[in-house]
């Protein structure tokens, strides 16, 4: 019996799974969805190089085509393109062709940006309604980001085009064809009326995003990280990049567990953030808690209170006592995407939650249980919601005494002394030594 692959279901989950992963940060005044049949003007000479992965093994993928953004908009039938600037980018393209460098992984981070002149962009403005901006970055295997112009910070080119097109344009939207964080400082000078992180997609890459911009799909994604104002404000930053040795300094402190314990100052977009085109209204309906098992049952309404069909991911974070081991202030420990929703209709979520979630690891002793996962006595409390700072308190407990979950024996502990962050009472940033062999 032969079994054949159906491709055309293939790329139409795929181009469903990246509409749903894009993560829309700014959509001031609405200015996303684009209205139907708007001219929209495209800046950034990677809009007909869209990285579909990043570098090494995945970017080595061979594929019979990529879909740009500007050929996914052309695909949708929704919107138009400004042809004529398109032809702008491709006549200097021809003098200045893209640097793919000599070997596996060896392309560099990001591209030459096109000069942009006011009149061009005036041009532009005067021919279509919106403009949207594309800047792209490859990184991976072999090719590891820096905090260089052209790979985590921008270029001063890339921050002229965003100037000048600020400047031209009353409708801006910023696209991010990226595989990981970029320096989001643009966004206090700039500020573009719209900025979407929309990743590396695979081949149908351009269509799904298209899907979003046109008003096809709601943005339903959530930054998988925090993003701060300063790459300085991160505490892994001092210790990256070592030649000979990393220290593993933040300890269980990594991305928004170290920011909402003691730096929530810093933050410019919080772990677990996305905009909708429409709004959510969500309440626990009932609340069933197994403390024997340490388990948790919710049973959630999300009902679509707004003006557009679309996806919720309710998430669930955990607080802890603080203890002897000193715990971070929220700990992700359970999340669930809903079904697309219809305006003015509502889906009941079950959520399980499992209390080992939360358990800390003590590789020292402290508690008396060595190399033990344990839950420290003291108060509990459950947060739901759509984002580490959006959620809110839905259920507490009380253990009255710790209570050991798992048994382990020490391995590969470092070898040499190394200091780490560690939380005692107060919301301060303090070290104590890692233990060692």
């Amino acid at each position: 019996m032969k079994t054949f692959l159906d491709w055309k279901e293939y790329e139409k989950i795929a181009r469903q799974m990246v509409a749903e992963g894009c993560v829309l940060l700014e959509n001031r005044n609405q200015v996303l969805p684009l209205k139907k049949d708007c001219c929209v003007s495209v800046f950034g000479r990677m809009q007909n190089h869209y990285y579909k992965s990043g570098t090494g093994s995945g970017g080595m993928v061979n594929v019979s085509y990529v879909v740009s953004i500007p050929d996914g908009l052309r695909a949708s039938g929704r919107l138009k393109v400004n042809e004529e600037l398109v032809s702008v980018y491709e006549n200097w393209e021809k003098e200045n062709p893209i640097v793919l460098g000599y070997g596996w992984g060896q392309e560099p981070w990001s591209q030459q940006e096109m000069p942009l002149s006011e009149e061009i962009a005036n041009r532009a403005a005067a021919q279509s309604e919106a403009a949207i901006v594309i800047l792209a970055r490859t990184a991976g295997e072999d090719r590891d980001a820096t905090t260089k112009p052209g790979s985590f910070a921008l270029t001063d080119e890339e921050m002229k085009m965003l100037r000048v097109v600020r400047k031209a344009f009353t409708k801006m939207v910023v696209l991010l064809n990226v595989g990981g964080l970029i320096d989001m400082a643009f966004v206090d000078e700039v500020a573009p009326d719209a900025v979407m992180y929309v990743w590396q997609g695979g081949m149908v890459g351009g269509l799904g995003v298209a899907d979003l911009l046109t008003g096809k799909v709601s943005p339903s994604g959530k930054l998988p990280d925090t993003i701060a104002y300063s790459i300085e404000d991160y505490p892994s930053t001092p210790y990256f990049g070592a030649p000979d040795s990393l220290i593993y300094a933040e300890d269980i402190f990594v991305g928004y567990r170290y920011f909402e314990t003691f730096a929530k100052e810093k933050v410019r977009y919080p772990f677990g953030f996305g905009l909708s085109y429409t709004t959510f209204q969500t309440r626990v309906e009932s609340c069933e808690w197994d403390l024997e098992n340490l388990k948790l049952n919710l049973l959630v309404n999300v009902e679509n209170t707004g003006t557009f069909a679309g996806k919720e991911v309710l998430q669930v974070y955990g607080h802890a006592p603080v203890g002897k081991l000193g715990t971070a202030e929220r700990v992700l420990i359970g999340f669930e995407k809903t079904p697309e929703i219809p305006v003015g209709g509502f889906v009941q979520v079950p959520l399980e939650i499992h209390m080992q979630d939360m358990a800390s690891f003590d590789d020292s002793g402290v508690t008396g249980h060595c190399n033990c996962k344990v839950l420290e006595e003291g108060e509990y409390t459950i947060f739901l919601g759509n984002s580490v700072r959006a959620a809110i308190p839905c259920f507490q407990f009380q253990l009255d005494e710790i209570r050991v979950l798992e048994e382990l024996e020490e391995a590969l502990a470092p070898y040499e002394q190394f200091s780490r962050l560690h939380r005692s009472g107060e919301q301060k940033v303090v070290f104590e030594k890692a233990p060692t062999y």
